[in-house]
């Protein structure tokens, strides 16, 4: 039976969007397959590692008639990675294996029941669904991502707290050593729903979405977050756990603030950051009216420093930073002017956008 006929590009196209979250080792062989099922000249694609499930169904050329099986993902990727773009593939079922023909290569693959593949329970009590554009998640999760936890033992910081409460969508990620906010705005008013996605989730949303104003449906549950968009269907587990009241963590009222220039900014901590050392990422940071200097060094006494002429009549503070986090802030905005706030030495800097009111970025002074 020919399961499927078409363009190398499109079929490893299909396949590459769900395969993202596909182990390579996994405890249970038959989850670094993909689930294939045919029904008519539809053809659905389901991955799964059992906290993260992704489908989609495409229309496909093929014999009439009903198929279901399990084959590998990567290998089966790698292979149509490897026929130029232009062929034209065929996929052939006969008894228990798959064969992949394009030109005069073809290949046989092992397949695994489908019975077998672990799919995701839906969950009983999900909430209302609400909808955003692809570009408006994509920019808050560009936004903040970068100030997750990765294997934090506080495993509720290894993700994103997403906030949905009456005509706002806020997206909140912390590390304990830095935090950023994004918020925006939603058409429809919900009712309040918290709930972390996990890092490899965030992480795999942020590569399937795409920036254009189509819209995405979500909807979460009390274990389970389901994301629709552009043909797929995306179900996540949560992490469990309280997530920290960053209320409290953003800082009021700071005195002394300054507008700058985002790009030249950090062109700035780049340089400097290349004389610290590889433990110990600090710089020191003197604000001044006029200036703002910017200095570092290393245990070889290598030096750097740096300047730049800002418009500011504040207090004189001298504080230290781990340059690594004011980068990852500014790397990951694409404005031109940022503002910085500060209170003293020992206070949090606070890093928001003049255009953007619902950006914040919190970053923990170090002592130097």
């Amino acid at each position: 039976m020919i399961v499927l006929k078409a363009a190398q590009e499109k079929f490893l196209g299909v396949l590459q969007s769900v395969a993202g979250i596909v182990e390579r080792r996994h405890t249970l062989p038959i989850l670094a397959n993909v689930l294939l099922r045919k029904t008519g000249e539809q053809v659905e694609f389901t991955t799964s590692d059992l906290e993260v499930q992704v489908r989609t169904s495409v229309a496909f050329e093929g014999d009439a008639g009903d198929f279901t099986a399990t084959v590998g993902a990567r290998k089966l990727i790698d292979i149509l990675r490897a026929l130029p773009s232009t062929q034209p593939v065929t996929l052939t079922a006969n008894q228990n294996k798959l064969t992949l023909q394009g030109g005069k290569s073809r290949f046989t693959l092992q397949t695994l029941p489908a019975d077998d593949f672990p799919l995701v329970q839906d969950a009983p009590d999900f909430g209302p669904v609400f909808s955003v554009p692809q570009k408006t998640l994509k920019s808050l999760i560009n936004q903040v991502h970068f100030a997750m936890a990765v294997h934090d033992i506080r495993y509720y910081l290894n993700g994103i707290l997403f906030i949905a409460e009456g005509q706002r969508l806020t997206l909140v990620a912390t590390d304990g050593h830095r935090l950023a906010l994004a918020e925006a705005v939603l058409e429809t008013e919900m009712p309040k729903q918290e709930v972390i996605l996990p890092r490899k989730t965030v992480l795999e949303l942020q590569r399937l979405l795409r920036d254009e104003d189509t819209p995405i449906d979500i909807r979460f549950a009390g274990n389970q977050a389901r994301f629709g968009f552009s043909g797929m269907e995306f179900v996540s587990k949560l992490v469990e756990g309280k997530f920290p009241d960053y209320n409290r963590v953003i800082p009021k009222n700071h005195q002394n603030h300054v507008t700058l220039g985002r790009a030249p900014l950090l062109a700035c901590l780049q340089r400097a950051a290349i004389l610290t050392s590889e433990k110990f990422k600090g710089v020191r940071v003197n604000i001044e009216p006029g200036t703002l200097r910017i200095a570092s060094s290393n245990a070889e006494q290598e030096e750097a420093k740096e300047e730049l002429e800002i418009d500011y009549e504040g207090d004189t503070i001298e504080i230290g930073f781990n340059v690594t986090y004011l980068m990852d802030a500014l790397a990951n905005m694409s404005v031109e002017m940022i503002k910085l706030e500060l209170q003293d030495t020992n206070s949090s800097a606070l890093i928001t956008v003049p255009e953007q009111a619902g950006f914040k970025y919190v970053v923990m002074p170090m002592r130097i």
